[in-house]
């Protein structure tokens, strides 16, 4: 019998296509620190976005992939740059304008506006932390700032001296001739000020281990590169602390995908094996634009979770990693439901297709649980709108009559998306419905599945009453077919797009579909 490891050596899903990159890593040896290190970046300027999430979501997946195919240990280490001087003030914070005289310092040296923590570093840390830990993330967090004024990074920045020239050669070919005047690898740290500067250095003292530079107001200072006195600039701070690390793998996205050579490049300058790495493309927002910390805009991940699982955000974050997704609130019903229908396929799949399958990859390594949800996410939300509901008791009515076994006690997913289904349905769906008037065809066969509704003795079989749906559009001679169902949508339901409406009745009720249908034909529903 062929065992999990053979399959997942030839297994399509992009964690084992990664994961198996790793194994060639090491196929002549094992790494020398005893274990494989998968690390992700966190630029702490601005809250936590689902971006952030998804990193740590998706390196967890070839970690996970990894593990079933080797076995070397395995760690993971979220980074956080909070050593990086603020640069400007997002706009989402509270208190903002007090922050103004602390530009330029140490994202950890800025007075938390929110008031609860040392600083916005460390207030945006423990926002990051506690997003991870919501998901039962296994990981390491590391602060930039303790990792620069501990020691634990001063060899690598010895040798950043040592090697200085050659990191600034490869640095200089990537930037314009303007910015090649005043640009160095080290970023000092004001003595005096505590502010982060951009200044060119007047010498490096490899031998010494210091910096010489004139800050701002032409004062010449001497500082040595160690304990936290100055930092790498990004680019070579990326690539440092892989060196320093011994990072086998990062994920991160397109924007950093032209500066991949460097990072390769200073790597091993500093005599370390670059690591393997896997561009994702972009998350965008509803108008198509990038996903930004300091913007605010797309979904946070508290946003996501008020209104669908966790489940559902790794299984957005799963699909389709080099695609650009747009991370909208529209996006969650779909994903909800897909996930779902993942879920229900899981335990009658072969092992290959199991290990393709995007619950795998979630759940791993835990045992996949069952769906409960017998009734669709979509047609919750359509069960909300046409019931008035402010609350998920009075979906349950509806849900029982449907499916006579199905409670809250035995169904607990179905009894959470019945809750985040009333409160999408009231926060997006319904400020947006919109109901119109039926022209004269639409009424002819509006009325005509009113009269077939009202005379049906088929009960709740959703399949019988989505045929006699399709009857009644065929009878009529709707062309195409989905103009039937659009009219249906938008006259009954407000919205141009809706769930199997045969499924919907079965639902909602049969008598209560020819009262909503009475209402519409009255023209209640579009007054």
């Amino acid at each position: 019998m062929t065992d999990l490891r053979d399959i997942a050596m030839t297994s399509k899903a992009w964690p084992f296509e990664e994961a198996r990159k790793l194994v060639k890593r090491f196929e002549k040896q094992p790494p020398a620190k005893g274990h494989v290190l998968f690390e992700t970046g966190y630029g702490p300027s601005g809250l936590p976005h689902i971006g952030t999430f998804g990193e740590v979501a998706r390196t967890t997946m070839v970690r996970r992939a990894f593990e079933v195919i080797s076995d070397i240990p395995t760690r993971l280490i979220c980074f956080s740059d909070d050593l990086d001087g603020m640069r400007k003030i997002p706009g989402t914070l509270p208190n903002a304008d007090t922050l103004r005289e602390h530009l330029q310092k140490p994202l950890t040296e800025v007075p938390d506006p929110f008031g609860t923590h040392d600083s916005f570093g460390h207030h945006n840390n423990a926002m990051l932390r506690r997003f991870l830990d919501t998901f039962g993330f296994e990981y390491e967090f590391i602060s930039a700032t303790e990792f620069y004024r501990s020691g634990r990074f001063d060899e690598t920045l010895l040798r950043a001296a040592e090697r200085y020239d050659d990191i600034m050669a490869v640095m200089l070919k990537s930037l314009r001739e303007e910015r090649q005047q005043t640009y160095s690898i080290f970023l000092p740290i004001h003595p005096e000020t505590g502010r982060v500067l951009y200044v060119p250095m007047k010498h490096v003292d490899a031998a010494e281990g210091t910096v010489t530079f004139d800050d701002e107001d032409g004062r010449e200072w001497t500082l040595p590169v160690t304990g936290g006195n100055v930092k790498l600039q990004w680019k070579p701070d990326f690539a440092a602390r892989w060196a320093a690390l011994g990072v086998d793998f990062e994920i991160y996205g397109k924007d950093h995908a032209a500066n991949t050579p460097i990072y390769d490049s200073i790597c091993e300058i500093l005599g370390t094996r670059a690591p393997e790495h896997y561009v994702y493309e972009l998350f965008l927002d509803a108008n198509g634009q990038k996903i930004s910390k300091t913007s605010g805009n797309g979904i946070s991940i508290d946003e996501w979770l008020t209104y669908a699982s966790t489940e559902s955000l790794s299984y957005f974050m799963y699909q389709k990693p080099r695609t650009a997704k747009r991370m909208h609130f529209d996006v969650i019903p779909k994903a909800v439901d897909e996930y779902h229908q993942q879920l229900r396929a899981y335990p009658d799949q072969t092992p290959d297709q199991q290990l393709s399958n995007p619950v795998y990859h979630i759940h791993a390594p835990n045992p996949v649980t069952r769906s409960d949800m017998v009734v669709p996410f979509a047609m919750l939300l359509n069960l909300a709108s046409v019931s008035g509901a402010e609350e998920k008791g009075a979906l349950w009515g509806f849900i029982q009559r449907y499916a006579p076994d199905a409670s809250p006690e035995d169904n607990p997913q179905l009894d959470q998306a019945a809750g985040y289904a009333v409160r999408y349905y009231n926060d997006f769906v319904k400020p947006q419905k919109t109901y119109r008037l039926p022209t004269e065809a639409e009424r002819a066969a509006i009325a005509d599945l009113r009269e077939r509704l009202v005379a049906w003795e088929g009960g709740l079989d959703a399949e019988a009453l989505q045929s006699e749906v399709f009857a009644v559009g065929k009878a009529h001679a709707f062309e195409p077919l989905r103009d039937w169902f659009k009219a249906l949508y938008e006259v009954l339901l407000g919205q141009s797009q809706g769930p199997r409406f045969g499924g919907f009745i079965a639902l909602y009720g049969v008598e209560e579909t020819v009262a909503l249908i009475d209402r519409a034909l009255a023209g209640e529903l579009a007054a």
